[in-house]
């Protein structure tokens, strides 16, 4: 390995030389041995590190926040100002809900590192004299690559072989079409753009085959060279940025609640540590502090649930995304038909079927040695000849901007070209036409008559191409594309996908979920419509890719939401219509594909849905990969989403109410009562235990009804909701006071003894109300959920009569507390219950 390095200049190197720089074989490639001593040195082919969190980086995230710290501190203060015992039991509940805390994430982590390993990208490489798939992490300088259609480029390399080999490298040179490459050397001063004889990192074969030596790796490579200076950060999502404003909300109502109790505690002259003590554990107690913990676990569990349907979650925060997506954007083959092209026949001018159609079409496709296309094969497969009297001469292969495929091929006696593509494309091309009856006859006076039986085909649901033919000098040894003119137009050949037998189903179901399917498609408008009402989509609006051409960006926007196929779509555009739909704040987009240029579309998307069988681009850009190219796989994905979503909002509805409304309760009971409501360690041991129950959620059942429409994230809502419910806690803890100073006559223990069981059992209990929407009978909460709330409701009637009841001070109640603490909580059920019902009446959400 010594003296092994990344080639700065290698375009400027012959290849030959390359191989002797890196100690690689220009057969067998490098031995299994050197690849990973390698690895060790230069690292992994990665462009960006990802920031994975290690177990102790992990743990350590979960004391960061800034009010955990000052009670820490402020404990370890207060320990060594005597209060010894107290300290240590704070600090330990404080570690305790930390080490809780990790446990989650740690183990929500872990689950989707097993589920992106499904997905990861994968590179061909020799090693060994044996071609072995890799992961592409793992490609080192020296692998000798190998490419065909639809590969994504691993790393930095030098062709050394290549055949008819186009890259699509528009990340790096924001160049559309593709790039025709060949192996030759290059002067040090090329620009990239032009450097014909490299393949770059993070681009994608188009068509065509290749060997290629990786010269650099990881951030040496010029995408590394980007994103180094770039070094930006996937965009936030919704879900991400609700968060986060909910956070700050927390962060404003805390503050403003803990200053105020700090301040009436020092007026009434009570102990200023304590009082700060107090202060700080009413703040923790505000914050749901295991709320990163819950959302990674309940997104972690929501992807393992997807997976099971076949939905792979590459991005945790999209899940929000998929759920609320009220469009889904997405190509019809593949995805509303079979996605397997197939012969209906060869039809001459007239549309009479013809065998010479069919046999030239058979020899362009048999002979074609480029782009890999099921077109090529479904003609194959329709009827086979015998080619022997034909030997290949030359070949133009297919690119996206003639759209055509030539071939020439000799039969001793004389060479023939025959061109198959799109109709426009091969009818431009021509000078003649030829008629049923073999006459040759002037283009000009059947162009009419061929657009016509286009249009005729089209609205019949079939895809048309066209097939036109010359002869041409004997000499000839090779074409290119200049030959391509004068041809004489033979006919079509007419090719169609069918119906998947489920689709119906499938977009209806879309709709029950408030899902618009709208149509992407490269085709013409007369398929595109056609597929589309077989489909449900009556009376379609479309617009095609030319329109797109005469329309300003704003009248798109205003557009687009209402047309619900866009047909002839040129693959830069389709990004153009997914931005124009999210333009619209009430739009959530989601954009499936798994063509090789749907990748600016997917990652303009909120939701970038793509496919396993999907080239690597498509799937390093996507927020989901399914398992299985089936629109009803998406439909389950969507409720899976809307499911883990609606769990993570039963966190947020539980954790804020009861919190706010216990704080909201101690804030006012400092003005009246002489002592501290309860001790700053009983506060933090209450807030404890009422997160175990919530720690459940993340497995609980959710109505159907919570999955019927999109859902977004609404702090508004939320706001009302933690207003509403913990008034309401908050008036019930006041019957509490009331009951205990003039009724029961309560000593300091008493009160704070009775409180504490109340609170805990009270919150524990209404998590069955706030959960679900319905009456609590109505709706079946998971036994996980329940036996912890059981647990709870135990630990905490048990609880004064064991050691932890002299650890935390509180007393074992006689049976007339008890008794009171019973019809307090049912009496705050049952008005939990009747105060949701009104709530979610005048309340849409």
């Amino acid at each position: 390995m010594t003296g092994i390095h990344q080639e700065k200049e290698f375009w400027n190197i012959s290849a030959s030389e390359l191989f002797g720089r890196l100690s690689s074989n220009k057969t067998k490639g490098l031995s299994s041995y050197q690849a990973k001593e390698r690895l060790t040195t230069h690292g992994e082919n990665v462009v960006k590190a990802t920031r994975k969190k290690d177990s102790i980086s992990l743990l350590i995230s979960q004391f960061k926040s800034p009010i955990i710290v000052i009670f820490i501190v402020t404990a370890a203060l207060s320990f060594f100002l005597g209060e010894e015992e107290d300290s240590i039991i704070i600090i330990v509940i404080v570690v305790t809900s930390g080490v809780l805390g990790f446990w989650q994430e740690k183990g929500a982590s872990d689950a989707v590192d097993k589920l992106l390993a499904i997905v990861q990208p994968k590179c061909k490489v020799i090693r060994d004299g044996k071609i072995q798939q890799v992961i592409s992490e793992n490609v080192v300088p020296g692998d000798l690559a190998v490419f065909k259609s639809g590969d994504t480029v691993a790393a930095d390399c030098l062709i050394t072989e290549c055949k008819d080999l186009f890259v699509n490298e528009a990340t790096l040179t924001g160049e559309s079409y593709p790039s025709e490459k060949c192996v030759c050397s290059l002067p040090k001063e090329t620009p990239l753009r032009e450097r014909v004889n490299c393949l770059f990192m993070g681009t994608f074969v188009v068509s065509g085959t290749a060997e290629a030596l990786i010269a650099r790796t990881g951030t040496e490579t010029e995408l590394g060279n980007i994103s180094e200076k770039l070094k930006h950060r996937a965009p936030e999502t919704e879900f991400e940025h609700g968060v986060k404003r909910f956070g700050y909300f927390l962060l404003e109502i805390t503050l403003m609640l803990v200053i105020s109790i700090l301040v009436i505690n020092i007026y009434f002259h009570r102990p200023v540590l304590d009082s700060f003590l107090f202060s700080l554990a009413l703040a923790i107690g505000l914050t749901p502090q295991l709320l990163p913990a819950i959302i990674s676990v309940n997104l972690a569990h929501g992807a393992k649930r997807m997976a099971a349907e076949k939905v792979i979650v590459k991005r945790l925060e999209s899940i929000e995304n998929l759920g609320s997506m009220n469009i889904l954007c997405a190509d019809k083959t593949g995805t509303l038909t079979a996605g397997e092209v197939k012969v209906h026949s060869a039809i001459d001018l007239e549309g009479n079927p013809s065998q010479k159609v069919l046999l030239y079409a058979y020899v362009n496709a048999f002979y074609e040695t480029g782009f890999v296309n099921p077109i090529d094969k479904a003609i194959k497969e329709f009827h086979k000849f015998d080619t022997s009297p034909y030997s290949k001469v030359g070949e133009v292969p297919y690119d996206f901007i003639r759209k055509r495929l030539s071939i020439i091929v000799s039969d001793n006696n004389s060479c023939l070209m025959v061109t198959k593509g799109a109709l426009q494309n091969v009818v431009s091309s021509c000078m003649n036409a030829e008629s049923a009856s073999g006459e040759i006859l002037e283009l000009s006076s059947v162009v009419e008559a061929i657009q016509n039986k286009y249009e005729e085909l089209g609205k019949k649901g079939f895809r048309v191409l066209g097939v036109s033919y010359k002869l041409i000098d004997t000499s000839r040894s090779s074409i290119s594309k200049d030959d391509e003119v004068n041809m004489t137009f033979a006919g079509f050949i007419v090719l169609f996908d069918p119906i998947k037998p489920d689709v119906i189903e499938s977009v209806n179901a879309l709709k029950k979920l408030g899902i618009a399917l709208k149509l992407i498609t490269g085709d013409n408008k007369h398929v595109a419509v056609h597929v589309g009402q077989r489909v449900g989509l009556s009376n379609p609006r479309v617009i095609t890719g030319s329109d797109l051409n005469h329309i300003s960006i704003e009248a798109l926007v205003k557009l687009a939401t209402q047309v619900d196929i866009f047909a002839e779509i040129a693959p830069n555009q389709k990004e153009q219509i997914i931005l124009a739909l999210r333009r619209r704040a009430a739009n959530v987009v989601g954009y499936m594909g798994d063509g090789i240029n749907d990748a600016s579309a997917l990652h303009a998307a909120d939701a970038g849905i793509s496919v396993d069988t999907a080239a690597d681009p498509l799937k390093e850009a996507a927020d989901f990969v399914l398992l299985e190219k089936n629109l009803n796989v998406l439909v389950k994905g969507v409720q899976e989403g809307r499911r883990t979503f609606a769990n993570t909002l039963k966190y947020v509805f539980m954790a804020t109410s009861a919190n706010f409304g216990n704080m909201f309760s101690m804030a006012g009971a400092s003005f009246f009562l002489s002592y501290l409501p309860l001790l700053p360690k009983q506060i933090l041991f209450l807030n404890l235990l009422t997160d175990f129950p919530e720690m459940t959620i993340s497995t609980d059942n959710v109505d159907p009804e919570s999955v019927e429409n999109p859902r977004r994230w609404d702090l508004k809502f939320i706001s009302k909701f933690m207003l509403v419910f913990g008034l309401l806690s908050t008036v019930f803890d006041y019957v509490t006071f009331a009951v205990l100073i003039f009724l029961l006559h309560a000593n300091i223990d008493e009160f704070r003894s009775t409180w504490f069981t109340e609170s805990l059992i009270s919150a524990s209990l209404v998590v069955l109300v706030i959960r679900t929407r319905r009456p609590l009978f109505k709706s079946k909460p998971r036994k996980y959920l329940v036996l912890a709330i059981l647990a709870i409701v135990g630990l905490t009637l048990a609880i004064p009569i064991t050691p932890l009841g002299q650890l935390f001070e509180l007393k074992s109640l006689s049976i007339t507390y008890l008794i009171a603490i019973s019809l307090i909580v049912l009496s705050y059920i049952f008005t939990a219950e009747v105060v949701k019902k009104i709530f979610y009446k005048r309340t849409k959400y």
